[in-house]
């Protein structure tokens, strides 16, 4: 993936929007050319240009759909594992996970988005980031550290957002179809995209799908195969993935629109062995399911103020089956079941803002949620006389945040920022199963969150910014409830954690061909959720529970350049360096795990024929600290690090059909990102796509 968008974009259009929102100060929501869904965005930076943002992007990255395409990068996680800040890994073990870091925060700290609608897991968020899709999104915004309090509660270490497409033109489509082959000449997925839209004078319609089928990726061929691993496809790695949406818009003049959304995905998958010391459990997730239906409004007041307004229902079902054995054949052992979540969430957010004085922006906004974690436990399902199914239980709560920010335009070229809001946070059921439906103590949470941010734009060619922000995430209900099947005691009063970010940023175009971005950064961390021996459990086990006691520092640099050599040559890379320290009184030697000190990526485009381009790459990535499955002595290995290259080449027919051949792994590494869990070796793909 290039920085293109994310440092171009920015650079060359940061001048120019901020001279137009000089004139007017009134959020733009749609404008003619822009396929991006405005309303969906998340507010990224402190000014006031279109869907509530100027050209200043504090510590922001976005990815479009052309990069996407182009090099192949079908899954969320994929799609970002080259920008820079982003580490990707896998939670290995029998859940085997796909995982996003930004800057070293984790899913629980740095909430997922469709839409600027977030993706919560009412029971744990242990989002996979392999099951979402990007062929049919319009672009993915990445906000690193500084991210906007009005965008709600929980973004403690960044944000992400999907953002989808809405129509350009009276009539309009797109389709894609692709295949990925492995080393062995094998077919390991295929993927398809559709859409069709009409954008009419006062309405637009749109409608998309992408679907990804794979039966499984395929080793390196200098992968060892092992007693529980024979090479080849890996055991145990086919996935299914496919995600609709729908769009209506209502836009009676050039200023206001009114959509309703609605979102729905599906997915199943297997979960891979440890190559060398396999787990004992064998489990499936024959479902993972999500939807959202929402509502979206934007209103403008007057010359100088606006109405925004979000509202939702979510929906969430995932099945979990554990086995027997390898075969998958029978439920019958004693730690066989099926646990099912139907969840739901719904709630709303409103956003305002006005000119109250000259070269003065206030915005207010106001967040609602409730979430209803819904488990059932079916133990034995297959056993002839065992089986048993536990009642449904319910846990729920409601979360709350108040957020205003304030822009000051102090010149021409500086503007000055200043936010905060009041977060918190009510359980209101908690249950589990104990010979009956047992109710936990309830408990709640509160935390205050703050930033400010100077952006400062000397030239029209350089921008700097300079921020503080200090954000929270409340802790979710397995973190307060889990009792690990007896080892761990509840906390309904766990508090939030923690993260106070301090950022030096700067863009700049160095001359009419190059293009240059930067950021030191640095994150303290307090009140860390970490898990502690309280007593021991009635076997003489350790007996644990969450508590706020660990702190930790984050601090690094990225860097990101791009070179326009030749009229056809196009170069450019990113470079992150970073560190990561965690305290914990009681685990002295822990070690934070799945993200390398050094990463890059170098990338070029060269069209050495008109409508034929070629796009090399090389991603570098440094050792890293992975869990170890070893033995209990040795808690942690290093993984190695690796260099990969990938080529992209692709054929344009016509403005309106295109060919991609590519090579992802060129030189078919053996590589894993989490000890035990090997990823994919060389692979090839063809893409096409059809516009209309």
């Amino acid at each position: 993936m290039s920085a293109q968008s994310s440092l171009a974009q920015t650079v060359e259009n940061d001048a120019a929007e901020v001279q137009s929102n000089e004139k007017d100060k009134k959020p733009r929501v749609h404008q003619a050319g822009d396929e991006v869904f405005v309303l969906g965005r998340i507010n990224v930076s402190a000014g006031n240009g279109e869907g509530g943002n100027s050209g200043q992007t504090i510590s922001q990255s976005v990815v479009t759909p052309q990069e996407i395409y182009t090099s192949n990068r079908n899954t969320l996680d994929d799609a970002l594992s080259t920008l820079p800040g982003i580490s990707v890994s896998t939670t290995g073990g029998r859940r085997n996970e796909r995982l996003l870091y930004v800057r070293g925060f984790d899913r629980f700290q740095v909430p997922l988005s469709i839409d600027g609608i977030r993706v919560y897991l009412p029971a744990d968020n242990r989002l996979d980031m392999g099951r979402f899709l990007t062929p049919d999104l319009a672009e993915i915004q990445v906000q690193k550290g500084y991210v906007s309090v009005l965008n709600g509660p929980g973004a403690m270490g960044g944000a992400i957002n999907m953002v989808t497409r809405k129509p350009t033109r009276e009539f309009e489509a797109e389709f894609q179809t692709g295949i990925d082959v492995g080393n062995t000449g094998d077919l390991a997925a295929a993927t398809a995209f559709a859409s069709v839209g009409t954008r009419q004078e006062n309405f637009y319609l749109q409608a998309s799908a992408a679907i990804r089928d794979s039966d499984g990726f395929f080793l390196s061929r200098s992968f060892t195969p092992t007693p529980y691993e024979n090479g080849g496809r890996r055991d145990l790695s086919d996935v299914d993935d496919w995600r609709l949406n729908f769009k209506a818009g209502y836009t009676p003049n050039d200023t206001d629109e009114y959509v309703i959304s609605y979102t729905h995905q599906e997915g199943s998958r297997n979960a891979p062995y440890h190559v060398t010391n396999p787990d004992t459990r064998h489990w499936k997730w024959p479902h993972w399911d999500v939807s959202s239906l929402s509502f979206y409004s934007h209103t403008e007041i007057g010359e100088a103020s606006y109405l925004r307004t979000k509202a939702y229902y979510n929906t969430f079902y995932n099945l979990l089956s554990s086995y027997d054995d390898n075969t998958f054949s029978s439920q019958n052992a004693g730690y066989a079941f099926d646990s099912d979540y139907s969840d739901r969430s719904y709630g709303f957010s409103v956003e305002g803002g006005t000119e109250l004085i000259e070269r003065n922006t206030l915005k207010a906004a106001l967040h609602y949620r409730r979430d209803i974690h819904r488990p059932q436990q079916f133990a034995r399902p297959t056993h002839p006389t065992s089986a048993f199914l536990e009642p449904r239980l319910e846990r729920s709560e409601d979360t709350w945040s108040a957020a205003v920010e304030n822009t000051f335009h102090a010149t021409d070229k500086l503007d000055l920022v200043a936010g905060v809001s009041y977060d918190w946070n009510k359980l209101l059921k908690a249950q589990r199963y104990s010979n009956g439906i047992v109710e936990y103590p309830l408990g709640s949470s509160n935390a205050a969150n703050w930033q400010l941010a100077a952006i400062y734009r000397p030239t029209d060619l350089l921008e700097l910014n300079a921020s503080v922000s200090s954000r929270t995430r409340f802790p979710n209900l397995f973190e307060r409830y889990s009792s690990r099947f007896g080892t761990a005691e509840p906390n309904p009063d766990l508090k939030s954690e923690r993260a106070t970010h301090y950022q030096l940023g700067a863009t700049t175009t160095l001359s009419k061909t190059a293009r240059a971005g930067g950021a030191i950064f640095y994150s303290d961390l307090s009140d860390v959720i970490q898990s502690i021996q309280i007593g021991t459990t009635s076997t003489g086990g350790q007996l644990t529970q969450n508590q706020n006691i660990g702190n930790g520092h984050y601090y690094g640099i990225e860097l990101s350049g791009e070179w326009d050599i030749l009229p056809e040559l196009t170069i450019g890379g990113n470079y992150t360096w970073l560190k990561r320290k965690l305290d914990d009184p009681v685990r002295p030697d822990l070690r934070p795990t799945d993200t390398p000190e050094h990463t890059a990526h170098i990338y070029a485009h060269w069209t050495p024929y008109e409508n034929f381009t070629v796009s090399p790459d090389i991603e570098l990535t440094s050792w890293r600290w992975s869990d170890s499955s070893i033995s209990p002595n040795i808690p942690y290995v290093k993984t190695s690090g690796f260099a990969l290259a990938n080529l992209n080449m692709q054929y344009d027919f016509s403005d309106s059909m295109s060919v991609n051949f590519g090579v992802r792994n060129i030189f078919d590494k053996n590589y894993q990102l989490t000890e035990g869990f090997p990823e994919p070796g060389r692979s090839f793909y063809l893409k096409t796509r059809l516009t209309f």
